[in-house]
């Protein structure tokens, strides 16, 4: 049997799509670079071979998966090649991968990870289901009828994919160092669209994707009036949200979700217009929506006495603006303290401005030094022009989160797409 070999195993999409590999049988191992990373414990739990670059022995009957993160003139892909080993790009063996199920694309500037997980989670109460999530978790059935995926507009990656749904949630500006302005952006998803076999499940409140054409039906989904799927009478609190959908006017059911803030209706929104469109009880979703327990990395939680720790993904002003809009909803009494770590310098500079103004409205904003990433190591922006525009904001260190401790009552939101975690772990240390 053919053992599939990743290259950079680490990535969150690469993690997820070893698990599934594994799953259904394959024998499966990686390399990486030697410091942890949250997406490897469940490599370790199902007893997968990782190894640091340079460390493996590729031969030629591998097949070796390669991340995205590695240029084809990586050593390990170099030695590869001299084993005579294939080498397969990650989104294009996704892509392949794909056509052997009902598959459906989860993709938008903000939201897929927790709509694949959450449209995962329905699916398999009714029909088994593998699934990639882009927080590192992947889930394969050998007897899968449906494949779901998250699928990332950076680099036009995923125009590898002909999927027979997607699922799109918003159109935005991210991506800085790729995208050249929202416009270009708007043609990736557009030309992602033309893709699409059987129909595409679009945001309705964005506005972009309005303008979005297509060969197969677009189907909207939103909270405001002129969308095929509404969700109307909303109804918020401390334990979730509850709605009435409506269908082109027309009352559908009643859907309960333990989860906070507009967006996590939206993403509910797609997946009930999915079931349906494949003709799912609305029993059936209901239920499913009812006992989703999340994603990793979105809104999730950690309690210490009063104090309610919240580690988010979240590193985009959009994406921020929700968390504290969910933070607020389920937490209505504690005070709302933002700890914020920016994710690469170009991102930073081109957002600065709109990062204030969505960390201003936390009650007390903490700045962490910019996450450089792999393909951007240093930038002339530093922490401190974020500061001065966010009124009496303090930058902390990983060595020094004591002044974290003067907030007792609180709801502390660890926020950002590098390694915020660690300040997280420094504060827990000291409540």
């Amino acid at each position: 049997m053919t053992t599939y070999h990743f290259t950079g195993i680490k990535g969150s999409g690469m993690s997820s799509l070893a698990q599934i590999l594994h799953d259904v049988g394959h024998t499966v191992q990686g390399s990486d670079k030697a410091e942890f990373f949250f997406t490897e414990k469940p490599l370790h739990e199902r007893g997968i071979s990782v190894y640091e670059f340079g460390q493996a022995e590729l031969t030629k009957d591998m097949i070796v998966i390669a991340g995205n993160a590695y240029p084809d003139n990586h050593p390990e892909l170099e030695q590869a090649r001299v084993a005579g080993a294939e080498i397969i790009r990650y989104h294009t063996f996704l892509g392949d991968y794909m056509s052997h199920f009902t598959s459906v694309a989860v993709t938008g500037a903000h939201g897929k990870t927790s709509t694949t997980g959450l449209l995962s989670h329905v699916l398999n109460v009714y029909s088994p289901t593998s699934y990639l999530i882009g927080d590192g978790t992947g889930n394969g059935q050998a007897s899968a009828e449906n494949f779901v995926f998250e699928a990332c507009e950076y680099r036009r990656h995923f125009l590898a994919y002909h999927p027979d749904y997607a699922v799109m949630t918003n159109i935005d500006f991210d991506h800085p160092d790729y995208f050249k302005s929202k416009e270009d952006v708007f043609s990736a998803f557009q030309e992602m669209a033309s893709q699409v076999k059987k129909a595409i499940f679009a945001c309705g409140d964005d506005e972009d994707l309005l303008k979005i054409t297509a060969s197969v039906p677009v189907i909207y989904y939103g909270l405001e009036s002129g969308n095929d799927f509404q969700a109307t009478a909303i109804e918020k609190s401390p334990e979730g949200t509850s709605f009435d959908v409506m269908i082109r006017d027309e009352f559908y059911h009643r859907f309960h979700i333990p989860m906070y803030g507009d967006h996590t209706i939206q993403n509910a929104l797609a997946v009930i217009a999915l079931c349906h469109f494949e003709e799912i009880p609305a029993e059936a979703v209901a239920k499913g929506l009812s006992t989703f327990s999340g994603v990793k990395r979105r809104f999730t939680e950690t309690v210490k006495a009063s104090r309610v720790l919240i580690d988010d993904y979240a590193h985009h002003p959009t994406e921020i603006t929700a968390t504290i809009q969910s933070a607020r909803q389920k937490y209505p009494n504690k005070e709302v303290v933002a700890v914020f770590q920016p994710h690469t310098f170009s991102r930073t500079e081109k957002f600065l401005d709109e990062f204030a103004v969505s960390l201003s409205q936390a009650d007390t904003v903490y700045l962490c030094e910019i996450f450089a990433s792999a393909r951007e190591a240093s930038g002339e922006l530093t922490i401190h022009d974020l500061q001065k525009l966010i009124p009496s904001s303090q930058v902390i260190s990983e060595d020094d989160v004591s002044p974290l401790l003067t907030h007792e009552d609180a709801v502390f939101l660890f926020m950002g797409a590098g390694d915020v975690q660690k300040f997280q772990a420094a504060f827990e240390k000291l409540v």
